[in-house]
Order: structure tokens, then sequence, then C-alpha cells
């Protein structure tokens, strides 16, 4: 029997929101290749669908981190195991996770790539691996401790605090002694931060008016914002600010589906007048303490103080509609396909 080889290509660039029409299905016989020194074969199994898989499919120039060729695979993070190896840090048989492309097999090169590849620990499921132990959580983990840099007793506000990456955030300045605010969409949503992560309050930018809210939720300022989603919300965040208030700014999902560049404060003087620090970042930073930063979240997990919800879809086929699902609300946690 031939071996085939699954994929999702970019069938065209999106103008707008993207849509199932921006994807094509295709497959091909597959042959194992010659690998390289360092190099590992992976069998995909499990794919995050993330947000900033959007701003991957704009054209060359506006993807800062990299442009998915016409005709070429989706790239996103996944999970998957080691079928054939040249590398001794990743033996047949064990799982890894790492940016991947959206197809059954893929060669990994640990050693050299741009992001980091993490092999999964010995027992852990790969939807945990991709899940609360993921590289979502670590960026929340690393965005929020070592470039929001919160303390005990200040007031952090997230936003996409309902996200695979904001819930892990919120938690984090929350289990080191925070008072924090999340901001989603949906009252379900907002509900479950309160009664679920243990958010002091939780804000619905539906329903509610953003700067108004948390004018009355936060008196004294926003010490801390960690920034998913951008364009407004950002705006009402800085109306609010507190002197020397930090933001990390994690994404810009308010603007992955449009056209323009994603705009910054509307006000740059009071950046000066309040001593506001505003500071991008990627996980591949940090990638250095990963198993510092994974050992923590463990034990806040078995601690009972890190709750994860995953939403898990099955089959290769679902993976355009699960992802543009991201956009439209329609996802319930982290959302994860198992091909």
């Amino acid at each position: 029997m031939t071996t085939l080889n699954r994929r999702w290509l970019l069938a065209r660039r999106p103008r707008g929101r993207a849509t199932v029409d921006d994807f094509r299905y295709d497959e091909q016989p597959f042959t194992p290749p010659d690998l390289a020194d360092g190099q590992v074969l992976v069998r995909t199994r499990v794919f995050s669908c993330a947000p900033t898989m959007r701003n991957w499919m704009n054209e060359p120039g506006r993807s800062y981190r990299a442009s998915i060729g016409l005709g070429e695979p989706i790239i996103g993070v996944a999970a998957g195991v080691v079928i054939a190896s040249r590398n001794p840090r990743f033996p047949v048989g064990c799982g890894v996770s790492a940016v991947m492309r959206w197809e059954d097999y893929t060669v990994l090169s640990p050693d050299t790539t741009a992001t980091p590849v993490l092999r999964v620990p010995d027992g852990m499921a790969l939807e945990d691996a991709l899940g609360v132990f993921g590289l979502n959580s670590l960026t929340a983990y690393f965005g929020m401790l070592r470039v929001g840099e919160p303390k005990p007793g200040e007031t952090v506000v997230v936003s996409g605090a309902a996200g695979s990456t904001g819930s892990v955030a919120a938690q984090v300045a929350r289990n080191i002694g925070c008072r924090v605010i999340g901001i989603a969409g949906g009252a379900t949503k907002c509900a479950r931060l309160v009664e679920d992560l243990g958010l002091d309050a939780a804000i619905d930018y539906k329903s509610e008016d953003v700067s108004a809210r948390l004018k009355e939720l936060c008196p004294d300022g926003v010490n801390v914002f960690y920034d998913n989603v951008g364009g407004d919300i950002l705006h009402a965040v800085m109306d609010n600010v507190a002197v020397h208030a930090r933001i990390a700014v994690c994404g810009q999902v308010a603007a992955y589906d449009s056209d323009q560049p994603a705009p910054g404060p509307r006000d740059m003087m009071k950046l000066v007048y309040w001593r506001v620090r505003i500071q991008g970042f990627v996980m591949g930073d940090y990638a250095h303490d990963a198993p510092a930063a994974l050992e923590q979240l463990r034990t806040w997990r078995d601690e009972g103080r890190l709750a994860y919800r995953i939403d898990l879809r099955e089959g290769f086929d679902q993976l355009p509609g699960a992802f543009l699902d991201l956009f439209t609300g329609g996802n319930d946690g982290a959302l994860l396909v198992r091909g």
C-alpha cells in the first residue's frame, strides 16, 4: 500500500477575514527522505490552531516572522512522534512539539531551527504538550513574568483572557499575588474567568464599555497589561494605565484580518508623562529557560492552581474550519485538531 502525505496548502492570500477558499487540500505519495545529521522525521498527530497563524498567511513584508508561500503547506504549532532520527536528543519514538506544517510527515532540524523544538516528556499526552504545557503556555508564562514583571498586589489586565495564551497569563499573575481582570467576548466566557480561573473580575467587550469598566474596576490604574488583541481594547487600557505601567505585547488579533498594519496607542505623549513601557516579545527569546518554566507550570497544575480548557476536534479534514472558528468565537478553549 502506498503511503500518502496529506497536506493543507495556502491556495490564496486572504483579503480581510480568511475563508475556506483560502485553503486547498492535497495528498501525494510519501517516501521517507534521507536525513542529514541533526534532522528528525516526525509523524504529526495533533495540530494547534492559533490566531497568529493568520498573520503568516499574509504576503512577504506584512508577515513579520514568516510568510507561507502560495501553494505551500500551512504552518502552525503541532505535535507528533519521531519515526526516524539522526539527532541523539530526539530518538525514534519520542514525542516532539514545534512549529511544523499542516501535513502528515515533517522533517525538523532541532539544532538550527529559529523556533524551539521541545521534546515531550515520557508519559505526557501530545494534547497536553500542545495545551497546558505547550508553547502558548510558555509564551504566557514568559510574557507575563519577564516582560510584564508584575509585583504582588498590582493590578493586571489580560485581553483575550479566555484563550489558550491569555488564560494562562492571567493565572500566572493571579498565582504570584496580583489582582487580575480578564477581558473576553461573551457572558459565558467572562463567567468562566471568574468562577473557574479565579480572576477578580471580567469585562465582556461585546456588551460593555471596556474603558468605562476599567475606570470603575481600576481606580488607581492598570499596572500591567498583557495584550493579545490590540486595537480598541489597547486604546481602552491606555486610557486607564497607571504611572510606570508595563504592557507586554503578545499578539494583535484585532488586526490579523485587516489589510492594514496594527495601530499603536492613540496618544504617544501619555507614554511619556505616565512613563509607560511597551515591549513586544516572542517565546523563543526565553527558550533556554523552558524546562524550569514547564516545571513551575506542572507544579501549579498539580496543586490545582492552573486550569486549562481544550477544544479538541477530530480529523485532518477539520483543520481549516477549526482555524476559522478562532475569529468568530466558535472555539471553547485551546483549539486542537487530532489528525
